[in-house]
């Protein structure tokens, strides 16, 4: 990742960027503090979880990862909920196209 400048002009975006950046350092901080753990450490534990777009001529799944011990701990400790295993179902038939979503699975 490479760091650049950010040009704003418009006064909502200005806004938008500062509230970013402030909202950032406050969730890793709140994290640790929940967690006991250093941000690298929630980090490294955490970029394990993927998500997955599986594509065939039938259509598309978005299916996560496997969900470790660690990860569960954190999101445990954090009052976050797993996340779904399958996020969506996109079905073809010839030129039509069909959606499933995660509730009707």
């Amino acid at each position: 990742m490479v760091l650049r400048p950010v040009y704003h002009r418009k006064e909502e975006r200005i806004r938008a960027h500062v509230l970013l950046c402030w909202l950032s350092p406050l969730l890793v901080r709140i994290a640790e503090v929940n967690t006991k753990e250093t941000w690298p450490q929630l980090r490294s534990e955490l970029e394990g979880m993927h998500l997955i777009e599986y594509e065939s001529t039938d259509g598309k799944v978005y299916q996560r990862t496997e969900i470790t011990e660690g990860q569960k701990r954190i999101l445990f400790l954090l009052k976050i909920s797993e996340p779904a295993k399958i996020l969506d179902i996109n079905l073809f038939r010839g030129s039509k196209r069909r959606q499933t979503s995660k509730e009707t699975i």
